[in-house]
């Protein structure tokens, strides 16, 4: 605990000198300012919730995103193509393994030097006359966020996740953080999804959790209808992915990372593999992986049964990758932990049956043999179990897509989630005029 405690005592001072020593930037515009702010390169549903908002917001904001440099180029090629302009700063966290003391504390000096960097850069916005939506972890961030109330800025966080599981005297810690900046003038939380506004009740004070607003992950009718009655020619896309186009493919969409069940859904392609020959599965990723996960996947021995690609390959724009899940017979996301996602509301509403887990938020789109099929995280025999129940039942399939498409076209309208954010973003200078 002391290399934490260090660390945020130099955090704190080098912040406080900023704010003491910087003079803000008055810029005139025509419309208030809408910043959003991430630390990070790689992108996923945090970013497609964003760009949402960002959708709906444009007609009536100037809005800038401030993301590292060396972002993906896919997100860049997002947010160009609904005209957001972007801007640069030369810092991010650093998400790898930590399995020392020595990367421990190499990660936490990236994270305050992040922060820095970021509250450096936002000085040279008039904040009081702007409204911030950043993504990061405020229980990690905490003194970043105080001191940015310090200087009467408005900053939304969402929180699309419970809080991991840790030892008792972190959550404890994190508790503390999260009662102290909940008091804060300035500062604002949505969940995406209701599991994640319970599961913050004790964190904060009764007033504050009372306000928070869930803005659900959600998808946009329009660009599903868009991506459903566009030409699709099934067998040219998967032969430009090398793909067999006479197999049952089974779809998952998403970062290739542990936390999606990315071992549990090639050990159930691996059961299944030794019982059928005609079934194929795909992932579809952002990211490739490193040289040591490639190596695992060659050991699974799957051969032309497992496609892992990137989603530049597929397509450069949110409509190209929509249209790409229509190869898919069934989209299967074993997920450990995950708050409710993007990709599977996505497939759920282009009539792709699904399967997930039932953990986080997920139940809250998924119902057991009703809009989709959950089983238990980690169960690898659940999953190929189901994946052969549906391949085998044809009805079952049909009656799934049907009713789960149904289900979260009516509940997971991201045009609504998006309004409920933005007349949020509005009541802040409404309180103060």
């Amino acid at each position: 605990m002391d290399d934490w405690v260090a660390g945020e005592t130099l955090q704190r001072g080098v912040l406080n000198q900023l704010t003491r020593e910087s003079n803000p930037i008055e810029l005139k515009a025509r419309r208030r300012k809408l910043i959003y702010v991430w630390n990070y390169k790689n992108w996923g549903g945090a970013q497609v919730y964003l760009l949402a908002i960002m959708k709906e917001a444009k007609g009536d904001w100037n809005i800038v995103a401030i993301l590292p440099k060396g972002s993906s180029r896919d997100i860049l090629g997002f947010l160009d193509q609904i005209g957001i302009h972007v801007e640069f700063i030369d810092a991010c966290i650093d998400n790898g393994p930590a399995p020392s003391i020595k990367r421990k504390l190499e990660r936490q000096w990236r994270r305050i030097r992040a922060e820095i960097v970021t509250f450096t850069y936002l000085r040279k916005f008039d904040l009081s006359q702007s409204i911030l939506h950043i993504d990061f972890a405020p229980w990690q961030s905490w003194i970043f966020f105080s001191v940015l109330s310090l200087l009467r800025a408005n900053v939304f966080v969402t929180l699309h996740n419970a809080l991991p599981a840790f030892p008792r005297w972190r959550r404890l810690l994190w508790t503390v953080r999260m009662q102290f900046i909940s008091r804060l003038s300035g500062f604002h939380i949505f969940t995406s999804n209701y599991h994640a506004k319970e599961n913050v009740k004790d964190l904060v004070t009764k007033r504050f959790w009372e306000s928070i607003k869930v803005t659900y992950t959600c998808v946009n009718p329009n660009e599903i209808a868009a991506a459903l009655n566009a030409s699709f020619d099934k067998k040219l896309i998967l032969k430009q992915n090398t793909i067999p186009n006479d197999k049952f493919i089974v779809l998952c969409v998403g970062q290739f990372i542990d936390r999606k069940g990315r071992w549990v859904f090639l050990d159930a392609a691996k059961i299944i593999s030794k019982e059928s020959d005609d079934i194929v599965f795909v992932w579809l990723t952002p990211e490739m992986p490193d040289a040591n996960d490639l190596r695992q996947i060659a050991g699974y021995g799957l051969g032309d049964k497992f496609h892992l690609l990137l989603s530049s390959s597929v397509g450069r724009t949110r409509h190209e990758i929509l249209k790409f899940f229509r190869i898919a017979n069934i989209f299967a996301l074993p997920s450990f932990v995950d708050g409710l996602p993007i990709a599977l509301l996505e497939a759920m509403a282009l009539g792709v049956p699904s399967i997930s887990t039932n953990v986080y938020a997920i139940p809250e789109a998924i119902r057991h043999r009703d809009t989709g099929v959950l089983i238990k995280a980690g169960d690898a025999h659940s999953l190929a179990y189901e994946i052969l129940s549906l391949k085998g039942d044809s009805t079952l399939r049909q009656n799934l897509a049907e009713k789960g498409r149904r289900f979260v076209l009516a509940n997971f309208d991201e045009r609504v989630a998006s309004q409920i954010a933005i007349a949020e973003y509005k009541n802040c200078f409404d309180e103060t005029t």
